[in-house]
Formats: C-alpha cells, structure tokens, sequence
C-alpha cells in the first residue's frame, strides 16, 4: 500500500522594495521619540528593534505563516530582545542575555511604564525600563506595516501604523518642544512615493489581465511608460507643493504657548501645596538649639556660598509658597529627573557639589542653580532617586520619601550669576510670566513712590528702592537677649509693620518678601528664595557644615539678560532704639494723597507686564497680530488642502496627459484609435466595462447610441484597411470624441461627473471584480 505524499506548498515571493521601504516609514515615525530620550541607547533600540520587526514581517510572509503564528513569533522576539533594547542596565553577559529581574521589568513595563513616562522630566536617556513604550510601538509597527505591505490585498494600509506611531511619539513628548515639522513632512512624502507604487503595480498587474481582451483599453508601451511617469511627477509635485505650503505655514505661525501632550493631561504625582512653606519655618532655624544643630555637610558650593531650598513665586498676603495653582501652573510641576536636564540655554557657571545630610528635614532638596544632573548614594540611594522630583522653572527639587541623616548626593547644575542692587541701575524687566501678588499693602506703595521718587526707568527705580531699604532697614532675628524684638512672619501685616515702625525692623525673611514685592510693582518678575549661606571667609569649593543659623532669604529678579541673584538683606550694624509712636504719623497723609508720579496703587490690579516704565517696548500692533494669525490658518488651511488634493491632482494631470499624447500621435491612424481609446476610457471612468473579449463595436453597443457605434466603425477601418485614413479624418474623429465625453457627463449627475474624473479605473485600477455598473440607454 502506498500514500500518496502532498508536495509542500512553495514560498511566497516578497518584494524586498515594499519591505525596506516599511522600515524606512516606520523609522521616521519612530525617531518623532527621539526628544523623550536623546541618549544612543535609543538610536541602538531603534535601529535593532526595525530590524528585528522587519525580519518577522518578511518571515510570516515568506513562509505564509497565518496570523496567530505572526502573534507568537511577535511575543517572542519582545520577550527575547527586550531586556537587552529595553532595559539594558537588567542584561547579563555584556548584554547579550535578559536575566529574571530583566524579565519582570520588561513585563510590568507593558503597562506602568507609560504613566511613568509621562510624569518624569525628559529626556530619560535609557533610566529604568523607560525604553519600554517606545520599543512596544516600534515594534508592533514595524510588523504590522511589513506583513500589511506584502500579504494584504490592499497594501496602501500599510501607511496607517507609521502615522499613528508618530502621533504617539509626539503625544508623548515635550510640551513645550515645537511640533517636528521636517520630520512630518519627511514621513508624509514617503508615504505618498510608496502609495503611488501600490497604483502602479495595480495597474501593471490590470494592464496583464487585459492584454489577452479584444485591445479595446490595451495601450501602446510608450502610453503606458507615459502615464506612470506622468502619474509619479505628478504626485511628486502635489508632494513639494504641500511640502512648500507646511514649511511657509509653519514659517507664519507665531511662536506659541506649550503644547497640549499627554503629560500635560496627567497629574503629577508631587503636589507643592501639600507641604507648608518653607519661609514659614524660617525663624525655627535660628532658635535654640536647633541654630546650633549641623543640617548639611557641602563641597563645592559656588562662590556666593548660597545653597537654595527652595524658590517661592506665589503670595496670598499670608505666605509666600511654590506654585500658584499646584500641578496646574509651570512653577508648580514637579516632574521626575531621571538622566539629564539640558540647561545650555542658561547663563551662568556650571558647578558641581556634594552634600551630606545630617538634621535637615523637610521634602525639599537643596541644591544650587538649575539642575542638570543628580545621583543620590547610601544605602537609600535607590528609593530617594524613584522619589525625586524636580521643578526646572524654579529650580526647585523634592523627594517624597523622607530625607535621612547619612543620605548624601552629588548635583551639577548652572548657577545665575549674583549682582549687587546698584548694578541694577543698567538692566530693564524682562518678560517671564510669574504669579501677580493678590495682597499688596499700601504702605509697600507709599514706601516705593518715597524711594523713586525723581527717578525714571524701571532699573533705576529698583536699584533706588533696594538702596532705600538698605539704608532705613536694620537686620534683627528677635530670638537672643542681645536682639530687639522683631516679629516672625512675612504676611500683609508683617510687612506693612516693617515699613512703618522707626527704626525698620526685620530679617531676611521680611526684607526678601518687601524687596520681591517691590519688584513686582516696578514691573519686574521676581522670586524669593530661601536657602543656606556660607559663613564670611569660607573659601569657594571647600567642604562646609552649615547650621541653622546660617539659614538666609534672598531675591532672583529677571532681567532681559535672564535671571540674576539679588540680595536685598540691610548690612549688620548696630540697631538705633525704637523712637515713640508720633500720633501725626497716624494718618499717613502721603498714602492718602498720591503725589504725581509715574507709578500709581491702581497698577496693583494690572498684570505686571503692563507696570513696566514706559521706556520699555509697546505692546505689540493688534493689526499686525491679527494679520499673522489670519496668515498662520490660511497656511495651515493650504497645507491641508494639498495634502488631501495631491492624489486627485495627480491622477487628473496623468489623465490629461495621457489624452495629449493620443491626440498629437504621429499618424493619422494612431491618432484615430487613440481617439477612440480616449472615449473608451472615459466610459469606464464613468462606470461602463466592456464584455469579455469584446471588439469595439461590442463595446460600443454597451455604452449606446449610434455615434459611439460609428466612432467604433471608423476606428477598426483606420486599423484594418488597406488605404491610411487623411488627417482630416482624425481631427473630426476628435471632435466627435469630445462630443461623446459631453454626453456621458451629461447623463450623470455633477458628483458623479467629479468621480469619474478623478476615477483610476481607465488608469488600470478597478477592484477586486472590475465589473461594470451600468447598462446600454
């Protein structure tokens, strides 16, 4: 008995164009991650994870794998590949093999990473399993579009998974960072190349099956070549126009606010309005005993010797906080730091310390200047990194897990430079956005038109009003029996009682909020900071244990120039006593009857950009802003009108020229049956097919009337009679052919007029059927 074995079902021929040219379209989609990481770990996950995605779509198509065979070998090549793309720092054996922990990661990574990406600073670089997202979308892309490209029957599928990936990776990137327009314009035109190949081959494939028919839509070789040219050049052109229209809209749009992302959208998980002030607790550092109290151990401290806590910008009339609105506002996000800050557009020193915490308590980390870098070390190395998070508007970190003595951390980070009040005398406000003061006291009003008063410009007012508290102002902490009484505190009341009591009377606490108040209404954006100092004659760089009494407050004003590190603190000397209360200085006559000067109360209730000297800048033209925005849509409204055009346009133009070529034919023979082709394809493009194997006359009959059968009749006699038609004879068989393509427009309706035109039927393109729609009339 014999069996009869079954041959073994051949190999499926892929066209390695399509493949490659898949890789290449998710490739471009997949570097739209590029601002999210910036580290070659990525460019290394990226190119392996294209190779590999790309292997497994060819596999399934070359070996007709059905789908849940693609499935298992996807799930494989991610368990597989990783640990070591993914989550490299879990690789064993110089990276080349996952270990268990690895595993785990990359696993728990399918579904956590994604909150965690969105709620951390970028770029990553390769921190945690944090390449996980990117590595998931890029693969799944890179098979999905492959196997579409060479096993789907309608292969122009194959452009969706590279435009969703890049409307991820932009989803999931920078909020502030510009959408990148290159890069869309890039992936748009080898989108739009890869499509019309699809066509083509279509209709190359249409043009085969037609060959053995009667020749009634058969062309010759050089119409053929013609139209695919012209049908490439065409799209081409739609391509550089929509180019051209996005690169000029883009050009037009006027810089904007930060960007509607995802992490935008998603609350973050450090709020500062959960923890007091840090100004609140300040007279608790220099009582007893904790002004003795060693709080941090610190090397390499710049040369003004200030170590920051924090940077508050926000006043209620009760405290001065961090964050107006929490989350909400950009000085109140926190977001995670896991690789790097770039901080190349600060000016500034870059420096680099090294602290050691010994009774310092509180969420906040000090640090000085804007952070670039941090690593924490000890035995809690790894939960204070997982709890750090930082705001690089203020330059303010936290953690959420306790700060312990023993804990210790090295910071890089640009320090702003630090001026005295004269220099102030040269510099204008600049333009930041921070939070309008609620409360003002009108003492603070009183005392600032008393210190500027005959003094113009708004750098020069400041450095009088600063110089002014310089001179009135004596420095008392309150908490020693060698101290006059000075109260804690910062609010509306605590200042306006700085500002009237004879002598004044405060700390840095007080003399901070009075001095970035002031700023305030002079139009500058201003901060207090609050922070350690070095003592006197500590040498820059050297190691120093500072104690509670070495807590200070200080002001960071913006300039045009950028951020600048003002001390507004009166000098030490010895306090004058305090005069007795004058019942005249009761009404205060000044503050009751303005004198005229340039700053008025009422400014209080304008946005601070508006309380600028007039010596600065106008606002902008409304005429010209109104101008740049009508531009910006209607650049933007031409991007996408191109864009949604360039396949019709293309596909009129290959129509146009096709009919061109026919009608300047060389001979009168060939310009009559190109006439009569010219009517044949517009019958098909208006829904007629011609029966199997027909000739033109049975063709003729199927469209009806007795013009088209007569258009027939001339057309065979120009190809089989012996004597050659005269070239009279062809001009009136093109006219007859444009009388016959009014007809059939016609009998359709104007939208059915419009899909015939841009229809691809005539082009070789019909379906899956190609069967005809209509009947002879």
């Amino acid at each position: 008995m014999t069996t009869e074995r079954t041959a073994p079902r051949p190999a499926r021929r892929v066209s390695l164009i399509d493949a490659a040219l898949a890789i290449a379209a998710v490739g471009l989609a997949a570097w739209s991650f590029w601002p999210v990481y910036q580290s070659p770990a990525f460019v290394l996950m990226l190119a392996s994870t294209l190779l590999l995605g790309g292997v497994v779509g060819v596999a399934g198509a070359l070996l007709r794998w059905p789908s849940i065979v693609v499935a298992v070998a996807l799930v494989v090549a991610f368990l597989g590949f990783g640990v070591q793309l993914a989550v490299p720092s879990e690789a064993a054996a110089a990276g080349l093999l996952p270990t268990g922990s690895g595993l785990v990661d990359l696993v728990t990574a399918t579904w956590l990473s994604w909150k965690q990406l969105v709620t951390i600073s970028i770029p990553v670089g390769a921190y945690q399993a944090l390449l996980v997202p990117a590595f998931l979308l890029t693969l799944l892309a890179a098979v999905i579009t492959t196997t579409i490209a060479l096993r789907a029957s309608r292969s122009e599928f194959a452009a969706l998974p590279p435009v969703l990936l890049l409307a991820s990776g932009v989803a999931l990137g920078s909020s502030v960072a510009a959408v990148p327009v290159p890069l869309v314009l890039a992936l748009l035109a080898l989108l739009l190349a890869w499509l019309i190949r699809f066509r083509l081959r279509a209709r190359a494939a249409s043009v085969r099956t037609l060959r053995e028919q009667s020749g009634l839509l058969s062309e010759s070789r050089h119409e053929r070549r013609s139209t695919a040219v012209l049908t490439a050049a065409g799209a081409t052109v739609m391509v550089i126009g929509a180019s051209a229209a996005g690169i000029a809209a883009a050009a037009l749009v006027p810089p904007a606010g930060d960007r509607a992302v995802v992490r935008t959208a998603v609350e973050q998980p450090f709020d500062p309005r959960a923890y007091p002030s840090p100004l609140s607790g300040f007279r608790g550092y220099l009582e007893q005993p904790r002004d003795e109290q060693p709080m941090l151990t610190v090397s390499g401290l710049p040369a003004d010797g200030r170590l920051r806590i924090a940077t508050l910008d926000t006043y209620d009339g009760v405290t001065y906080s961090v964050g107006s609105d929490g989350a909400t506002s950009p000085s109140g996000s926190f977001t995670r730091v896991p690789y790097r800050i770039d901080q190349s557009k600060v000016s500034g020193r870059r420096s680099s310390i090294d602290v050691v915490v010994r009774d310092y308590r509180g969420p906040w980390v000090p640090g000085s200047g804007q952070l670039e870098q941090i690593s924490f070390s000890g035995k809690d190395a790894p939960a204070l990194a997982d709890a750090y998070y930082y705001n690089d508007v203020t330059g303010t970190g936290a953690v959420t897990a306790p700060l312990r003595p023993g804990d210790s951390y090295s910071a890089q980070s640009v320090v702003r430079p630090t001026v005295t009040p004269s220099a102030l005398e040269r510099v204008a406000p600049g333009t930041d956005l921070v939070p309008r003061p609620t409360v003002v006291p009108d003492e603070l009003q009183a005392t600032l038109q008393k210190y500027t008063a005959g003094v113009s410009g708004a750098g020069p007012k400041l450095a009088a009003a600063l110089e002014g508290l310089a001179t009135d102002g004596y420095l008392s902490h309150g908490v020693g029996k060698d101290e006059p009484p000075s109260r804690s505190g910062h609010g509306a009341d605590r200042i306006t009682e700085l500002l009237t009591d004879v002598p004044m009377l405060g700390d840095q606490e007080q003399y901070a909020v009075t001095a970035a108040l002031m700023a305030r209404q002079l139009g500058f954006p201003a901060r207090v900071v609050v922070g350690f100092v070095a003592p006197k004659g500590t040498p820059p760089g050297a190691s120093v244990t500072l104690l509670g009494s070495d807590i200070s407050a200080w002001i960071e004003v913006q300039t045009t120039t950028g951020w600048v590190t003002v001390d507004p603190t009166p000098p030490q000397r010895p306090v004058p006593p305090k005069q007795p209360d004058q019942p005249t200085q009761i009404t205060r006559p000044q503050t009751n009857v303005q004198p005229p000067v340039d700053d008025t109360p009422q400014q209080n209730e304008e946005p601070p950009q508006a309380q600028v000297d007039s010596t600065n800048p106008q606002p902008p033209n409304p005429i010209i802003e109104t101008l740049l925005a009508v531009l910006a849509v209607v650049g933007w409204t031409a991007l996408v009108l191109a864009v949604l055009a360039a396949p019709f346009l293309a596909v009129i133009a290959a129509k146009w020229r096709r009919r061109a070529l026919r009608r300047s034919a060389r001979t009168p023979a060939e310009r009559i049956v190109g006439g009569w082709r010219e009517f044949a394809d517009a019958a098909v493009d208006h829904g007629y097919d011609p029966p199997p194997a027909s000739t033109r006359v049975e063709f003729a009959s199927t469209i009806g009337g007795s013009r088209a059968g007569a258009l027939a009749r001339v057309a065979d006699r120009a190809v089989f009679s012996p004597i050659p038609p005269r070239a009279d004879e062809a001009d009136s068989v093109w006219a007859a052919v444009d009388d016959l393509r009014r007809q059939l427009d016609h009998r359709d309706t104007r939208w059915k007029r419009l899909v015939a035109a841009v229809s691809l039927r005539s082009l070789g393109y019909r379906g899956r059927t190609g069967r005809g729609r209509k009947r002879a009339r």
